[in-house]
This record gives structure tokens, C-alpha cells and sequence, in this order.
């Protein structure tokens, strides 16, 4: 790929350098003579006024160039109109022929490379522009026929009507400007076809975790391998990497550049595995660590060893205290053991959201997965693994951990190594444990500059919101094999606002309280 700017980053870049020359030139002083000979073909005030829109034109080119990057459609025809406007108010303010040449100079190549802006705009925001310019033309109308008239606002409600005319104004620029939205949405035939290739050719520990249903699907040409997404604030999100015919999986790659190109997303992989690094690449994308996956190998793993001696000492603590260890199926799980279930679950939870995007399935009871359960003595329920399968790998990954507020202090170390013996016994290759992110900061061993001291700082401060360090330090107990997953993005620039849609689409960002509970309310409803 050319790692030449595009020419839409060019005129983005334009633009935003016009709008600064002409904030500049409205706040310097005009050259004498030219502005008398304004001031004597102008109405008295012309020229103060089309200095302050020259000020309004320029924040307003800049604040389009970032749309115009990405080829909007809609931020070109406002550009076009902002940079005529602009040039005229330059006249208008000073005579600047200079600052209006290279304004018309903008427009030249804005009309030139018109093509290239190409991404149109998001359809669903139609309805509330046209609600939001209702409202706009309703204010207008009341403040012109009120000036005809010779009524007089008072400050307050003449503030008041042009404040709330500029906030329902910059609404409707974002509906205009909206990226292209993209609904999630499956049909049991294409469930029914992932499943297929899952079970076929799901060999990485993510594989299964395609079939959340928040998830949309993109399939290959012969529907022998497909990757599923999700688009959160222009920003589409694929989970994990292509399952399907490894022969197939270039070309399902470049459908989905064109699809995001066509719709002007940003794109990242996140979840990524080494395997696919190089593909990744050739399709532009840059690959960064995120952190890393522990892995347990059951043919391997020992309780032998002074290293390992709490995780032992936990285990023999429940054994002694009369808690059993039974693996079920979960779609045969009986009506009192789902109860159970659910009570653990919301008792865990505590009212907070359930999490998971690229990591974890949205379904205890989904076929083929697997609910390792520790009973107390009387046959309660005091905590829970649920296991997803890596079909073509012959391993398990863990995709949700309950137990009990009440339960034995151990109960969670207790299930991890029974489900081992059980791995074990069955001839399962591995599990897939856990993923830490931010490993690089959360490792004492690796935090050997003042810069990784500090983000690990900020990191532990943070551990009652997103538990890393906790969770980090709960996988080394079992000492894992740890692999190293990637996100791949475009551009390096990109990285915030995909850290905030992956973040989003993780529910790490939902508000507490009520909106959690209506939020889970409507997702358990939707499955």
C-alpha cells in the first residue's frame, strides 16, 4: 500500500490550515487604506461583522477537516460552502485578497478531488435533522416576527432563545456529519453456518466467541470462513481472528477493507493471535501488544512445589471442608441447578454489567459448552467455571468465573485445578485461562522505566473499575504459558478512539445503577 498521504488527507489538512490563516487575519489589525476604501462601499457594521464570521468559518474548517480525512460527503459540502463564505467575509472584513485567494485556491482542489469524497452519509439521521431544523426554523420564526412587530426580548430571554438556537445548530451538524451506523444483526441460518465452520476449523481459544449476539458476521464468497464484527462510533471492531478455509481468508480480509473503506470506519482487530500477524500487515494494518493470554497445559500442570503451595493449600482446604467437583453440560443443566446458576451469577455481579465482547460468550447455556460446578456438602452451588470449546484445537476456554460472596476463600482456585483433572482425563490440549491485559506495565519484572512505573501507577489506582492488576495476579498463581495478543489498527493515531469503542463495546464504560440495570434488562430480553 502507498504510504503516501491520500489526497482527502491532504485537502483535510488544507483546510484546516485555511481556517487558521483566516483566525489569524480576523484577529490582527487591517491594513488602513484598504479598509477605508471598505468602510466606504459597506453599510455601516458590515465590516465588524464579517469578522466575526470569518472567526465562525475558520473553527468551522478546522473542525471539518478531521471528516474530510475520511471522505465524507457531507463534511465536503459543508467545506465548499465554508470556504466561499470564508473568501467573501475576507473581502468584506479588509479587502484581504491574499488570505481570500488561498481560500478560492482550497476550493479549486475541493472541486478538483470531489470524487474522492465518497463516504455518504448515515441515512437513520434524516428523521431528527429534520426534527432539529423544524425546531430551528420555529426559533427563527419567533425572533424574526417578534422583530417586526417591535417586541423587545429581555436579556435573559433573548440569551436563552439564541443559546438553546446554538446547541439544537450543533446538533444538527453532528447528525449531519454522523459516521455511517451499522446495526448488529444475526438470522439463525447464519448462526447455524458459524457454528458449522467453528466446529470445523475453531482451533484458537477465541473461535467460539463468535457466536455472541452482539456480534454481526462477514463471510467469504463460499461461506467456508468468516470474521465477526461490530461497528462502535465509526469504528468497526472485529473480534478476534478469521475462522474458516485458511485458503479463503485474504479475500474475506479485503472485503472487509472495502466494506470499511466504503462506509469511511475506522478498523481494528482486536484479540489478535500471532498466527495472522503477516496478513494483518499486508492489508496496511499495524499490530500492538495488548497483553497476554494465560494458558494452562493439563497434561503438565502440578500441584507439586513450594512455588505453588497457596494454590495446593487452597484445593485441600475445600477438599477437607467437604466441597465436591461435577462437570455438566450446559444446555442439560437441570431447572433447580439454573436457578442456582442465576443466583451466583447476580450475587457475583453485584448489579454491575455482565462484560465481554472478544473474550467471553453472552450465553451460560449455549450447546457444546460445558459448567464446572463446586457443591458444598449440603449440594449448593458455590461457584461455577463455564467452558467454551476450541473445536479443531481439542482445548477449552474459560468464558465466565462465579462463585459465591459467602463461599470459602479458595473456591476459585479449587474449581480451576479440578477442571485441569478433568481436561486431563478427557485428552484436552489446553485452557485457555484467562486474558491480562497490559501485561508490559502490570509485570514487576518488566517495569523498568520511569515511564511503565508510572502508567502502572495510574493502572493500579484504576484496578477497582477494570481489575487488572487482580486478575494478573490470580493467573500467575497457576504459572501459564502466557501468549501474547495484539490489536491491529490503521493508523497508530487511531488507538484512542478504539481504545474507547473497545473499551464501549467491553462495557467497562457503562454508567452504574439504573441504566446498568435497564441495559442487562434489554440484553436478556434480546437473547
Amino acid at each position: 500500500m502507498s504510504r503516501l498521504p491520500g489526497a482527502e488527507r491532504l485537502l483535510a489538512w488544507g483546510a484546516a490550515s485555511v481556517g487558521t490563516i483566516g483566525i489569524v487575519s480576523a484577529l490582527t489589525p487591517e491594513m488602513a487604506n484598504r479598509l477605508e476604501f471598505v468602510q466606504g462601499v459597506l453599510p455601516p457594521g458590515w465590516p465588524e461583522a464579517a469578522r466575526v464570521l470569518t472567526v465562525a468559518f475558520g473553527i468551522a474548517l478546522i473542525w471539518l477537516s478531521r471528516s474530510l480525512a475520511k471522505r465524507r460527503r457531507r463534511a465536503w459540502q459543508l467545506a465548499v460552502g465554508a470556504v466561499v463564505a470564508s473568501a467573501v467575509a475576507h473581502l468584506a472584513k479588509g479587502l484581504d485578497i491574499e488570505e481570500a485567494t488561498i481560500s478560492l485556491l482550497l476550493l479549486v482542489f475541493l472541486v478538483r478531488w470531489r470524487r474522492r469524497f465518497d463516504v455518504p452519509g448515515d441515512p437513520a439521521s434524516v428523521r431528527p435533522l429534520l426534527g432539529l431544523c423544524t425546531a430551528l426554523a420555529g426559533i427563527a420564526a419567533v425572533a424574526g416576527g417578534a422583530e417586526l412587530r417591535g417586541i423587545d426580548f429581555s436579556h435573559r430571554s433573548g440569551d436563552a432563545l439564541l443559546g438553546l438556537g446554538l446547541a439544537l445548530g450543533f446538533l444538527a451538524l453532528y447528525f449531519w456529519l454522523r459516521p455511517f451506523g451499522h446495526a448488529v444483526a444475526q438470522t439463525v441460518g447464519e448462526r447455524r453456518v458459524v457454528r458449522a465452520i467453528v466446529d470445523s476449523y475453531g482451533s484458537d481459544s477465541l473461535s467460539f466467541f463468535a457466536l455472541r449476539r452482539d456480534k454481526s458476521y462477514l463471510f467469504s464468497p463460499s461461506r467456508r470462513a468468516f470474521l465477526a464484527y461490530r461497528v462502535v462510533a465509526g469504528t468497526a471492531l472485529v473480534s478476534g481472528d478469521p475462522v474458516g478455509d485458511d485458503g479463503e481468508i485474504d479475500e474475506l480480509l479485503a472485503e472487509l477493507r472495502r466494506i470499511v473503506r466504503a462506509h469511511g470506519w475506522r478498523l481494528a482487530v482486536v484479540g489478535v493471535s500471532g498466527e495472522h500477524l503477516e496478513r494483518y500487515r499486508g492489508l496496511g494494518l499495524k499490530p500492538v501488544p495488548i497483553g497476554e493470554e494465560a494458558v494452562l497445559l493439563p497434561q503438565e500442570f502440578s500441584l507439586e512445589g513450594r512455588a505453588i503451595r497457596k494454590v495446593r493449600q487452597s484445593v485441600s482446604r475445600l477438599r477437607k471442608a467437604g466441597y465436591s467437583f461435577r462437570v455438566v453440560s450446559a444446555d442439560e443443566v437441570a431447572p433447580a441447578s439454573e436457578t442456582e446458576l442465576e443466583d451466583v451469577s447476580a450475587a457475583w455481579l453485584g448489579g454491575e454489567t455482565e462484560r465481554g465482547f472478544s473474550m467471553a460468550i453472552d450465553d451460560l447455556h449455549v450447546p457444546g459448552t460445558v459448567l464446572a460446578l463446586a457443591e458444598d456438602p449440603a449440594g449448593r452451588i458455590g461457584g461455577f467455571l463455564h467452558l467454551a470449546p476450541s473445536p479443531a484445537g481439542g482445548g477449552w476456554s474459560l468464558s465466565a468465573m462465579r462463585r459465591r460472596p459467602d463461599a470459602p476463600n479458595g473456591l476459585t482456585e479449587f474449581l480451576v485445578v479440578e477442571t485441569l483433572a478433568w481436561a486431563r482425563e478427557g485428552g484436552a490440549s489446553e485452557l485457555s485461562l484467562n486474558f491480562c491485559a497490559l501485561t508490559d506495565f502490570l509485570a514487576p519484572d518488566r517495569v523498568t522505566t520511569p515511564v511503565r512505573r508510572l502508567v502502572r501507577r495510574v493502572l493500579l489506582l484504576a484496578d477497582n473499575i477494570f481489575q487488572l492488576e487482580r486478575l494478573y495476579s490470580f493467573n500467575r498463581k497457576f504459572f501459564p504459558e502466557w501468549r501474547r495478543r495484539y490489536i491491529c489498527v490503521e493508523r497508530l493515531t487511531d488507538l484512542p478512539a478504539v481504545g474507547l469503542a473497545y473499551l464501549h463495546a467491553e462495557s467497562l464504560l457503562v454508567p452504574p445503577g439504573p441504566w446498568t440495570r435497564r441495559r442487562e434488562a434489554r440484553r436478556r430480553a434480546a437473547a
